[in-house]
């Protein structure tokens, strides 16, 4: 337990972790560009919020700013880097990370997205490993303070994967996979890349339509209008995965080929292969286990004013489909909702996504 551990970006996830792992004992620095938060945490530590007692407890992590990180070229490298900002900040936060980084070190992403070639593109893809955090409904809700909300996912779900860009199991991938099962479910996955594409089917079908409409998760879930778009926006992503030759996971406990089909029954009319009346039902089964006012990350960052990921997620699945010759209508339209919202052209609400 002796590795130097420097997280970039002390957002929701990378705070959420970090407070782990320093209420571990772990030697962690978390580094993020928010004044506010990272004084509380010098002053007052972190605090963390789950559904459970045993996961609310405040922690005592080192918290720098970014414009201090350069002290620490005076002090012993990092062993492992957390790459945890938004996609669009990744090349420069690869780069921040880089010069304090131990020449046997490497960078881990942790992030939504697709991200692992840009942190490759600044330090090579020999010291880049990817981690997928699945359905960890995190918020960092004020300086200092981090609310998870859903359930964690123990022996009925994995939520951490971790996996090499090769696929081969390693030594470093087994030891995240330790160091991240104190945490949550972790396993070690030889499928990375399929992995990442299925977390970024269930980013697509609900990130945007959180931002755009103003919606909870529970809320789009439980409205037709909305829902019948997360399906659409699912197909698309998954046929896009597809035609890519991923091997691609099970999407909230359904087969990829069944929101396949259950778009295609929205789109086309065909019930060849009936499936969306079972699909919404169990969706609807579902959203009653909801909080009632959990947001995925773009449904936070629009609240806050924030820059939204839209182009890194619904937008790789439109660039990545077009290759292809893949038409994608749904992703296509929300991509233009959540950029009206976001451009102030129009309110968020039920009206942005509807109609394509």
């Amino acid at each position: 337990m002796n590795e130097r551990i420097l997280i970039i970006g002390a957002g929701a996830v990378g705070a959420y972790v970090g407070g782990y792992f320093a209420h571990a004992g772990r030697e962690v620095i978390l580094a993020d560009p928010w004044p506010a938060h990272v004084e509380h945490m010098q002053a007052h530590g972190l605090r963390l919020e789950g559904m459970t007692e045993p996961e609310c407890f405040s922690s005592k992590p080192r918290a720098m700013h970014f414009t201090d990180l350069q002290s620490l070229a005076k002090e012993k490298p990092a062993d492992i880097a957390f790459i945890c900002v938004k996609s669009y900040d990744t090349p420069w936060a690869a780069a921040l990370a880089k010069n304090y980084l131990s020449p046997d070190g490497f960078m881990v992403s942790l992030q939504n997205g697709i991200n692992e070639d840009a942190i490759a593109n600044v330090i090579g893809w020999n010291k880049t490993i990817g981690c997928i955090a699945s359905k960890i409904v995190v918020e960092l809700v004020e300086p200092g303070f981090v609310r998870r909300s859903v359930a964690k996912g123990g022996e009925s779900y994995t939520v951490f994967r971790v996996g090499e860009p090769h696929g081969r199991i390693t030594p470093r991938v087994e030891k995240i996979r330790e160091m991240l099962a104190p945490i949550d479910s972790a396993k070690v996955t030889t499928n990375l890349w399929g992995e990442r594409w299925s977390k970024l089917v269930q980013n697509a079908m609900g990130n945007g339509l959180s931002a755009a409409s103003g919606m909870s998760n529970k809320q789009f879930t439980q409205n037709e209008t909305a829902r019948r778009l997360s399906i659409r926006l699912a197909g698309e992503a998954i046929q896009a995965g597809l035609l890519q030759g991923f091997s691609l996971e099970k999407i909230s406990g359904l087969e990829p080929e069944e929101w396949v089909a259950a778009a295609r029954e929205l789109t086309t009319g065909a019930n060849d292969t009936p499936v969306l009346d079972a699909m919404e039902e169990r969706m609807l089964a579902q959203a009653e286990k909801m909080s009632d006012t959990a947001r995925p990350s773009m449904g936070q960052d629009m609240i806050k004013g924030r820059r939204t990921e839209i182009e890194f997620l619904n937008g790789l699945v439109v660039q990545r489909a077009r290759e292809y010759g893949l038409e994608t209508p749904a992703n296509k339209g929300l991509i233009a909702a959540v950029q009206s919202v976001e451009r102030g052209d129009a309110p968020a609400g039920l009206a942005r996504v509807e109609g394509f």
